[in-house]
Protein backbone atom coordinates (compact mmCIF):
# COMPACT_ATOMS: atom_id res chain seq x y z
CA UNK A 1 0.00 0.00 0.00
CA UNK A 2 2.91 2.24 0.91
CA UNK A 3 4.30 1.81 -2.95
CA UNK A 4 1.04 3.20 -4.82
CA UNK A 5 1.17 6.31 -2.82
CA UNK A 6 5.01 6.70 -3.12
CA UNK A 7 4.54 6.47 -6.97
CA UNK A 8 1.23 8.69 -6.53
CA UNK A 9 2.51 11.51 -4.40
CA UNK A 10 5.84 11.44 -7.23
CA UNK A 11 3.32 11.94 -10.15
CA UNK A 12 1.71 14.54 -8.54
CA UNK A 13 4.92 16.22 -7.67
CA UNK A 14 6.57 15.71 -10.92
CA UNK A 15 3.06 17.08 -13.51
CA UNK A 16 3.48 20.26 -13.05
CA UNK A 17 6.71 20.12 -13.85
CA UNK A 18 6.16 18.43 -17.13
CA UNK A 19 3.14 20.81 -17.43
CA UNK A 20 5.10 23.80 -18.13
CA UNK A 21 5.39 25.30 -21.56
CA UNK A 22 8.70 25.37 -22.93
CA UNK A 23 10.47 28.35 -22.81
CA UNK A 24 10.84 30.39 -26.69
CA UNK A 25 14.53 30.80 -27.52
CA UNK A 26 15.69 34.59 -26.60
CA UNK A 27 15.07 36.46 -29.30
CA UNK A 28 18.69 36.77 -31.42
CA UNK A 29 20.40 40.06 -31.12
CA UNK A 30 19.65 42.83 -33.93
CA UNK A 31 22.38 42.58 -36.56
CA UNK A 32 24.97 45.29 -35.17
CA UNK A 33 24.26 48.77 -37.26
CA UNK A 34 26.99 51.22 -38.57
CA UNK A 35 25.13 53.76 -36.38
CA UNK A 36 25.22 54.21 -32.46
CA UNK A 37 22.18 55.91 -31.11
CA UNK A 38 22.26 59.57 -31.15
CA UNK A 39 21.60 60.81 -27.64
CA UNK A 40 19.12 63.37 -27.84
CA UNK A 41 20.18 67.16 -28.04
CA UNK A 42 18.27 67.42 -24.41
CA UNK A 43 20.59 65.02 -22.70
CA UNK A 44 23.67 66.74 -24.67
CA UNK A 45 23.49 70.23 -22.21
CA UNK A 46 25.27 70.44 -18.98
CA UNK A 47 25.26 73.08 -16.39
CA UNK A 48 26.82 74.48 -13.31
CA UNK A 49 29.88 76.90 -12.25
CA UNK A 50 31.31 77.85 -9.66
CA UNK A 51 31.06 80.77 -6.71
CA UNK A 52 34.05 82.31 -4.82
CA UNK A 53 34.18 84.69 -1.84
CA UNK A 54 36.79 86.30 0.29
CA UNK A 55 36.88 88.55 3.32
CA UNK A 56 39.82 90.40 4.84
CA UNK A 57 41.75 93.57 3.64
CA UNK A 58 40.42 92.69 -0.19
CA UNK A 59 37.07 91.30 0.00
CA UNK A 60 35.46 89.95 -3.16
CA UNK A 61 32.29 88.09 -4.34
CA UNK A 62 32.39 86.39 -7.56
CA UNK A 63 29.59 84.33 -9.54
CA UNK A 64 30.29 82.13 -12.60
CA UNK A 65 27.50 80.02 -13.86
CA UNK A 66 28.33 77.84 -17.02
CA UNK A 67 26.47 76.04 -19.70
CA UNK A 68 28.26 73.52 -22.09
CA UNK A 69 27.32 70.87 -24.65
CA UNK A 70 29.24 67.65 -25.37
CA UNK A 71 29.72 68.27 -29.26
CA UNK A 72 30.78 64.49 -29.72
CA UNK A 73 31.72 61.92 -26.67
CA UNK A 74 34.77 63.51 -25.43
CA UNK A 75 34.81 67.08 -26.66
CA UNK A 76 32.72 69.82 -24.74
CA UNK A 77 32.14 73.40 -25.80
CA UNK A 78 30.77 75.71 -23.35
CA UNK A 79 30.58 79.17 -22.16
CA UNK A 80 31.34 80.95 -18.42
CA UNK A 81 29.59 83.96 -18.05
CA UNK A 82 31.17 85.62 -14.41
CA UNK A 83 30.66 88.71 -12.27
CA UNK A 84 33.13 90.06 -9.54
CA UNK A 85 32.98 92.41 -7.42
CA UNK A 86 36.27 93.57 -5.24
CA UNK A 87 36.07 95.80 -2.07
CA UNK A 88 40.10 97.06 -1.33
CA UNK A 89 40.41 97.95 1.94
CA UNK A 90 44.31 98.19 1.32
CA UNK A 91 43.41 102.37 0.34
CA UNK A 92 42.04 105.30 2.15
CA UNK A 93 38.98 105.34 1.24
CA UNK A 94 38.60 101.47 0.01
CA UNK A 95 38.17 101.12 -3.41
CA UNK A 96 35.09 99.27 -4.62
CA UNK A 97 35.58 97.83 -8.35
CA UNK A 98 33.22 95.53 -10.63
CA UNK A 99 34.74 93.05 -12.84
CA UNK A 100 32.63 90.83 -15.92
CA UNK A 101 33.18 89.08 -18.59
CA UNK A 102 33.15 85.64 -20.07
CA UNK A 103 34.79 82.52 -20.63
CA UNK A 104 34.61 80.16 -23.69
CA UNK A 105 36.13 76.80 -23.37
CA UNK A 106 36.50 73.83 -25.43
CA UNK A 107 37.57 70.60 -23.39
CA UNK A 108 38.64 67.10 -24.82
CA UNK A 109 38.62 64.05 -21.91
CA UNK A 110 42.03 62.28 -22.16
CA UNK A 111 41.17 59.12 -19.96
CA UNK A 112 39.07 58.47 -17.14
CA UNK A 113 38.57 61.82 -15.39
CA UNK A 114 41.50 63.74 -16.86
CA UNK A 115 40.54 66.83 -19.47
CA UNK A 116 42.52 68.82 -21.73
CA UNK A 117 41.32 72.32 -21.77
CA UNK A 118 41.66 75.46 -24.07
CA UNK A 119 39.96 78.92 -23.34
CA UNK A 120 39.30 82.59 -24.68
CA UNK A 121 38.48 84.74 -21.75
CA UNK A 122 37.28 88.53 -21.69
CA UNK A 123 37.24 90.36 -18.92
CA UNK A 124 35.92 93.91 -18.60
CA UNK A 125 37.81 95.49 -14.97
CA UNK A 126 38.39 98.45 -12.94
CA UNK A 127 41.24 99.28 -11.36
CA UNK A 128 42.16 102.35 -8.89
CA UNK A 129 43.81 105.27 -10.48
CA UNK A 130 46.25 108.23 -8.93
CA UNK A 131 43.08 110.78 -8.61
CA UNK A 132 41.50 108.28 -6.03
CA UNK A 133 38.83 106.53 -9.00
CA UNK A 134 38.45 103.60 -10.62
CA UNK A 135 39.60 103.52 -14.28
CA UNK A 136 37.69 100.68 -16.94
CA UNK A 137 40.29 98.65 -19.20
CA UNK A 138 39.49 95.14 -21.04
CA UNK A 139 42.01 92.08 -21.28
CA UNK A 140 41.43 89.21 -23.67
CA UNK A 141 43.01 86.22 -22.69
CA UNK A 142 44.44 82.59 -24.30
CA UNK A 143 44.77 80.19 -21.70
CA UNK A 144 45.44 76.06 -21.83
CA UNK A 145 46.07 73.61 -19.44
CA UNK A 146 43.82 70.31 -17.83
CA UNK A 147 42.00 69.18 -15.00
CA UNK A 148 40.44 66.21 -13.21
CA UNK A 149 36.66 65.74 -13.19
CA UNK A 150 35.27 63.57 -9.74
CA UNK A 151 32.10 62.17 -10.53
CA UNK A 152 29.65 62.55 -7.33
CA UNK A 153 26.53 61.62 -8.88
CA UNK A 154 24.83 60.07 -11.76
CA UNK A 155 24.85 63.33 -13.32
CA UNK A 156 27.10 65.55 -11.62
CA UNK A 157 30.65 66.26 -11.25
CA UNK A 158 33.58 68.26 -9.18
CA UNK A 159 36.19 69.44 -11.47
CA UNK A 160 39.28 71.24 -11.08
CA UNK A 161 41.83 72.40 -13.52
CA UNK A 162 44.94 74.99 -13.85
CA UNK A 163 45.57 76.82 -16.57
CA UNK A 164 48.14 78.63 -17.83
CA UNK A 165 47.53 82.40 -19.30
CA UNK A 166 49.67 82.91 -22.84
CA UNK A 167 48.50 86.78 -22.66
CA UNK A 168 50.12 87.01 -19.67
CA UNK A 169 52.22 90.40 -19.43
CA UNK A 170 54.19 90.82 -16.07
CA UNK A 171 55.01 94.16 -17.01
CA UNK A 172 51.30 95.71 -17.22
CA UNK A 173 50.89 96.74 -13.62
CA UNK A 174 47.01 97.43 -14.30
CA UNK A 175 46.14 93.85 -14.91
CA UNK A 176 42.91 91.97 -13.65
CA UNK A 177 45.05 88.86 -12.67
CA UNK A 178 48.37 88.61 -10.47
CA UNK A 179 49.75 85.47 -11.62
CA UNK A 180 49.42 83.68 -15.57
CA UNK A 181 48.84 80.86 -13.68
CA UNK A 182 44.87 80.17 -12.80
CA UNK A 183 43.04 77.32 -11.05
CA UNK A 184 39.35 76.98 -11.11
CA UNK A 185 37.20 74.66 -8.93
CA UNK A 186 33.37 73.70 -9.90
CA UNK A 187 30.53 71.63 -10.72
CA UNK A 188 28.50 70.58 -13.39
CA UNK A 189 25.47 69.07 -13.70
CA UNK A 190 24.57 67.14 -17.12
CA UNK A 191 21.10 65.55 -17.95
Amino acid sequence: MKKPALVLLSILIALPLFAQTPEEPAPAPPPPSAEKPKTPIGHRFFFGGGVGASFGDVDYVEVAPMVGFKVVPRFDLGLQPFYRWTDDGRYSPSVATSDYGATLFARVRVVAGFFVEADYQYTNYEYPDFAGGTTRDTYDAFLLGGGYAFPIGDYVAFYTSALYDFSYDGNNVNRPYDSPVRFQVGVSVGF
